[in-house]
This record gives C-alpha cells, structure tokens and sequence, in this order.
C-alpha cells in the first residue's frame, strides 16, 4: 500500500517527476537509500489564482475557470504531436513547425503617432512647456515628440516573433530543466478577450527574464502576446530596435532608471496616451510591478485614469505567479555585447532548476474601483498609528491601515497622475498592493523554498537528513492546507535530493561515516544566507499569518520574562498568580491583548504581505486564530466572574468590528465571549512558534540596526548616500556578529528606510539636489530611539 502512494506528488500533481541525469556523490546516495517515503498527504491540487471575493465578487461568480483541474504543459517539451505532420523528419523539426503553426495577432503602426500627438493630454502638456508661435501647424508640435517616435512606433511583426519565440525555446532549454505552466486558467483569458475588454497581465519583478517568460506562454497557447513594459535600460539600437518590433516598450534611449523617464515633462503624458490607443486597439498588455519600491504602479494608475476619464470602458486584470528553483539576476543595464556572451556560454551550460507559471483568474479594474469594497478611507500615516504607543507607552491602539503612498510617486511633471483628492491616491495604491499581493499568493513554491525555509528558520544549526525529510513531509501538508501549490513532483526521495543539490553551493553537507545519515548545515556566509533567505520568501508569505501570531506571542512572552515571574503567570488578569520551583512555562494570554500586539505589528510588515481590502484589526485576529488552528494556542474560556483586563472596553468601546468581518452584527445585546490562550505542550518547547517566529525575524532585525545606526550617521543626507550607509552599516553588524546575514541585504535597508520614514523617525526634504533624508528632531534624543529599537525587539525571537 505504501509503494502505490510514495509517487503521490507526482499521481495527483501532473508534474514529471524530477529528473537527475549526474552520478550521485556519496551524499547523495545516502540520501536516497536512508529516506523513506511516508504517506499519502493530499488527494487533490489546490486550485489558485481566484478572484477575491471581496473586491470583485462579479468576476469571481462568473466561474470563466474550469472545475476540473487541467494539468501542466512544459513549454520546452515540444514533440510531432503538437504540429499537424508527422514522421521522422518531423521529429527533427518539430519545434520549427509549432513555432510556424502558433498563432499571431499582429499589431500595425498605422497613424498612431498622429493620434498620440493630437491627443488632448499631449497637447495641453505641449502648450505648458512649449510655447507655440503663431501660425505654427501640429506638424510643428509634433516634431517635438520625436525623442519619442520609436517608443510610440512599437509594433508586433508576426513573423519576428515567431523567429525570437524559436530562439527563447532554445535559449531556456539551455537554462531551465522544464518551463511548467499551470492550464487551470487559460480558457478564462480567451473568454475574458471574447467579452471586450483588454488584458493586462501583472506580474511581480524578479528577474529580467520575467518580461520574457508570460508573451513566449501566451504564444506557445495561441493567445495574444501583449505588449510588455520593460524597465531594463538597453543601450544598443540594434538590440532596441528588435525588442520594439516585438511589442516591448522600453525606456527613453536618455534615462537609465524609470525615475528618470517620469522626471521628463512630456514622458508620462505620451505613455498615458499610448497606453489609451493600444487599449483602444485590443491589445493586451504586460506589467511588471516590483514589491520593494512600487515601480511599474504608474502603468496601472495610467489605465485606472483612462477608465475613470471614460477613455476607456473597462479592461481584466490578470496577475500572473513565476516561481524560479534558482532566480537569475540581470543587470538593469543590458547591452548587445553582455547579450551575446550571455548566448554563447550558454553553449556549454547544463540546464539547472525549472520554472513554474500560474496565470490566475481575470478580473474587472472598474468593478474593483467602482464597487467600493476595497475601502481606504482608514488608511493612516504610521507615526499616527504607533507612535504613541512607541513613545508613550500607551496600551489603546489607533484603529487603521497603514498609508503607503509612496508605492506611486507623484512628480510635478505628470499633471495627468495628479489625484485630485487623497482617496484616489489611496486607491491607486490599494489597486498595486492588491495586484502584488494577488501574484504572490498564486505563485507556487519550488523545492528550493521548502529547503531554505527549514534549513534557515529550523534547522540553522544543522540538521541529518532523515529529520529534514519528516520536516519537509510536514511543511507540504502545512502548505496544501493552507491553498498553496507546490512546483515540483516526484517522491519524497527525489525532491529532497534534487532540492539540496541545486542548493549545494549554499550548503555544507556532510557525509557521515558507518551509514549514518548525513548533515546538512547553512554555509555561514553573505552570499549562502541571502540566497536561501530570498528563496524562503515565497514560503514566508504562505504562513504570514502564522508568523505573525506567532510573533505577538513571543512579545508577551518577553514582558512575562521582563516581569519577573519565575513559573505560572496569567497575563490577562490584574493580578498574576506566581508559583516558585522548577520553570513550567504556563502562561495564559489575553486575548486583547494578544490582538493588539498582532495589530501594531501589521503595520510594520513589508508592502505585500496582507490584502490592502482586509483591515488590520481582521488581519489580527486571523493571525490569532491562524495559531490554534495548527495547535500552537489552545483556548481557554474565562467565567464570566472573573475580572479580565480589557483595555479596549476601558475607552468605552465595547467591541470593535470590520467591515469584512462575516460574523458582524448589528445587535449589541449579545457581549462576545471572554476567552485567553495557552500554548500548547507548555513543558517542551513549541519548535513550530519558534519556527514561525523566524520567518519575519529578518525584516525585525533589520529595523532594529537601522535605528541603532542614526545615533553615529551626520544628516541629512541625500537618499542614495544614506541607504548606502545603512546598508553597509548592516553588513558590518553582520559581520561583526557573524550571522543573521538575511537582515543585511539591499531590499531589507529599503524597507527599512521607508518604514522608519513613515514613522516619522526619519524626515525627507525635496531640494534642488534630490531628495535627502534626515533624523527629526523627535527622534534626535537617544532616549526615543532606545524605546523604537525597545519595541521593535520585542518581537525578535531569541
């Protein structure tokens, strides 16, 4: 019975099991004769890439997805089956015969640059900074886009992209071992097309090849290639000129960063029209956004505009997960010359990792803009939600979101993006939260995550084998119940094997002597722990609500240290009940106070990591409960007799409420039953709290360092110097210390940054210069920045 479920990845899947075409060092042979398979774990996929049900519940019911799963396709499997022919020199160009039997939508030219020119937009941004003389015609205006004229001429040649979809076949057939594409949802985007509206595939940057992978799945399904915004800067006009006939819009030849292209008067206005008259050619279109920084917003906000001016009717939104086992990083500055040495050494180069793609379902921008239901009217500025619980240590908490408008940045140059009021602002930001979070969630984790995850937030110090194959047995039950996919098949054996050997670089595995199992060890060093800290992200967004939870809980449990008692204490009464002997670890949790330590540090997290249309206070109470449902908390109900400290009945609210709450009543009858929480196995200890703890224990962290590095930093700076600084200031603390090396890379020193901005600690003042930053006088005193580093700790594990 055991031998028909040990393949029951691969049965249930659709996935090809793993392929290892190398000897096996000794390691590796281990490996695979001391693990055993265990048992069936899931019976069915879980289905991804739905509609939220709460921002636009029409597209969600109209079920344009199929019931039945539909399985896998990969891309660079290409047989005579999938042509018309066949025989034996058909198998020799099978590949050729498919590219040339795909179909292609193309795209001409025709008089767009006279349309984008003679639009009202243009013309009113050509009248502000240009004057016009007297008697000068449109042609006269017109030549004043002409820095423009090849962005505004990009084009789809049909028989270009048939010749550059051959080559990409080739080229990540050398790359990637497979290019997996979940089929769920693709006759969903046919019918979306069919109704009218145009697609817009957004997707969250990783890697330069992401702007490549989503036109080459959507060619090789015969669906429209989109247009896709590249924000690389390509210097040579020989390459520039081949990616523009493909439909790739790329920045001005003059600007080398998209903060740049926005800063030219008439950029935005000229991409807000093209945008307009591909849209109104049915052309979709393909979006990068990155997580970190907000960039490639402005598209989505240029699209919602047209939309609300009535340019536009309507478009779906599509966003679209790329996961990687090894995620490739491309220098933003790419040139003909780096393009071919990158091709040639793909001559010699074996195929390493593979690549899994979920397209999720299409929804409508207008019904989420219009319907209402993804409110903004509580989003707040951070220093008003917790500064005063930082500073005056006050234990009420101000209800509200976290405002994040620096996600789309305004410039005085773009009139056309300027919100007239800040709910459309905030809204704008809540479309890009949404989209980026909506990817991450239909993003499948790869082996390589599942590894890192255990080896960097359980097992740093090491680990044999046989308990990292238990563990990984476990975390994939964990992640199947919680809706997430995986990319990857095979028995349990074949994945732990291939797993750590794309891994290895970044490991030490020892092989141990008279058959023992052999250990696995993080290699202590900047590189190794970034790369599996990057890898562990996708897993850390699946548990964010475990993590947080557990986070609060290890707060409280450091005001119980900080207190004193020595066994048993109940933090939610007035008075703690205290027993001397042997350490028991019983300790009983309040559930307001639980809550609330869980709702401030919401606001900390990173951009992406929760839905912007759930409130805070829903998302804390989730993370609560997230932690009984997998065992950790156990609740215990108070009698009614008992006096419960309830700070939030002491501001004379009785009880506070969402709107996305499914249980709320209007009756005020009833009060909600007091309860607490108890951790469960109170004499051991709790290996998943701590397990959940470090997943955000990096991003804490590196808060942490940030603020301890104001105290010797001159200011202001400008922008670019200070994050230098602190990001070289967190490698040196690294360093110094000799781990926790996953708080020092650049994007934690971003959000870092930007957290502490939004705090108020840090003030940005807009110069002729740039934009520098400095310390405010608030926080200029030592005192207030002990209390920062003070709160922010409390939620470090250690």
């Amino acid at each position: 019975m055991v031998e028909e479920k040990k393949d029951w990845i691969n049965n249930n899947a659709g996935l090809p099991p793993i392929q290892q075409n190398r000897p096996a060092l000794s390691w590796e042979s281990k490996v695979k004769k001391k693990v055993r398979a265990p048992s069936c774990l899931g019976m069915f996929r879980p289905v991804m890439g739905q509609c939220c049900h709460q921002c636009t519940p029409d597209s969600l019911g109209k079920k344009l997805g199929q019931k039945s799963f539909l399985g896998f396709r990969n891309l660079l499997n290409i047989n005579e089956t999938q042509t018309r022919y066949r025989g034996w020199l058909v198998r020799r160009v099978c590949c050729i015969l498919f590219v040339s039997g795909c179909k292609v939508y193309g795209s001409p030219v025709s008089n767009r640059l006279k349309r984008v020119g003679l639009s009202n937009r243009v013309r009113e941004v050509l009248g502000a900074t240009h004057k016009a003389p007297k008697g000068e015609d449109s042609q006269g205006q017109l030549s004043l886009l002409s820095p423009f004229l090849p962005l505004i001429s990009t084009c789809i040649s049909p028989g270009l992209i048939r010749f550059l979809s051959w080559v990409m076949l080739k080229m990540f057939a050398s790359v990637f071992g497979s290019i997996q594409v979940n089929k769920n949802h693709l006759p969903a985007l046919d019918r979306a097309a069919q109704e009218g509206s145009p697609l817009v595939y957004v997707y969250v940057r990783q890697s330069a090849l992401d702007c490549a992978l989503i036109p080459l799945v959507l060619f090789c399904h015969s669906l429209r290639v989109p247009y896709t915004v590249c924000p690389l800067h390509i210097k040579s006009s020989l390459l520039r000129s081949i990616l523009q006939k493909v439909g790739v819009v790329l920045l001005p030849p003059s600007a080398a960063t998209e903060l740049e292209a926005e800063m030219h008067p008439l950029y935005s206005a000229v991409m807000t029209s093209l945008v307009r008259e591909l849209l109104h050619e049915g052309q979709a279109l393909s979006v990068g956004v990155s997580a970190m920084s907000g960039h490639g917003g402005q598209w989505l906000a240029r699209i919602r505009q047209l939309i609300k001016e009535g340019s536009v009717p309507d478009v779906s939104l599509v966003p679209v997960g790329i996961s990687y086992d090894c995620v490739t990083t491309t220098d933003v500055k790419v040139g003909l010359h780096s393009v071919m040495q990158w091709l040639w050494s793909l001559l010699w180069k074996k195929p390493v990792g593979s690549v899994m793609i979920h397209i999720a379902q299409p929804f409508s921008l207008k019904e989420m803009c219009e319907s209402g239901r993804c409110r903004v009217d509580e989003w707040l500025p951070l220093q008003d939600l917790l500064l005063p619980v930082v500073l005056n240590n006050r234990t009420d908490c101000v209800f509200g979101k976290r405002r994040m408008s620096w996600l789309l940045s305004t410039f005085h140059s773009a009139p056309e993006l300027e919100e007239k009021s800040r709910s459309d602002r905030d809204l704008n930001v809540a479309i890009v939260l949404h989209l980026i979070f909506s990817a991450a969630s239909c993003t499948a984790v790869m082996s390589t995550s599942l590894m890192s995850s255990l080896l960097l937030y359980k097992h740093s110090k090491g680990v044999s084998t046989s308990v990292l194959c238990r563990d990984v047995a476990w975390l994939l039950e964990e992640l199947f119940f919680r809706n997430r996919d995986v990319g990857f098949g095979g028995t349990l054996p074949e994945i732990v094997h291939y797993s750590l050997r794309l891994l290895a670089p970044h490991l030490v595995i020892a092989a141990m002597p008279s058959g023992k199992d052999p250990i696995v060890v993080p290699r202590p060093s900047f590189s190794s722990i970034l790369h599996l800290s990057l890898q562990a992200q996708k897993v850390t967004h699946a548990f964010i609500l475990e993590a947080v939870g557990a986070c609060a809980v290890s707060a409280m449990l450091c005001e119980v240290v900080f207190s004193g008692a020595s066994s048993r204490v109940r933090t939610d009464s007035a008075k703690g009940e205290e027993v001397r002997g042997d350490m028991e670890f019983d300790v009983v949790l309040g559930q307001s106070e639980l809550t609330e330590k869980a709702l401030q540090l919401c606001h900390l997290l990173p951009p992406g990591m929760m839905p912007p249309c759930q409130s805070a206070q829903s998302f804390a109470l989730d993370a609560v409960d997230s932690l009984v449902r997998c065992g950790i908390l156990v609740m215990e109900e108070i009698p009614r007799d008992v006096p419960i400290c309830d700070f939030w009945k002491k501001e004379g609210t009785l009880t506070w409420t969402t709107s996305d709450d499914p249980y709320h009543s209007d009756s005020d009858c009833e009060e909600p039953d007091l309860c607490s929480y108890k951790i469960s196995q109170p004499r051991q200890c709790p290996e998943m709290l701590f397990f959940f703890c470090r997943m955000l224990a990096g991003h804490l962290r590196a808060l942490c360092w940030t603020t301890t590095a104001l105290d010797g930093m001159d200011s202001p700076l400008a922008e670019a110097e200070f994050l230098s600084q602190i990001h070289s200031h967190l490698r040196d603390t690294a360093n110094q210390k000799k781990r926790h090396y996953e708080s020092c890379s650049e994007e934690a020193a971003h959000t870092a940054v930007r957290a502490l901005i939004d705090l108020g600690v840090l003030l940005q003042k807009r110069e002729t210069g740039g934009i520098f930053l400095g310390v405010s006088p608030l926080f200029q005193l030592s005192e207030n920045r002990q209390k920062l580093q003070r709160f922010i700790s409390q939620y470090l594990y250690n």
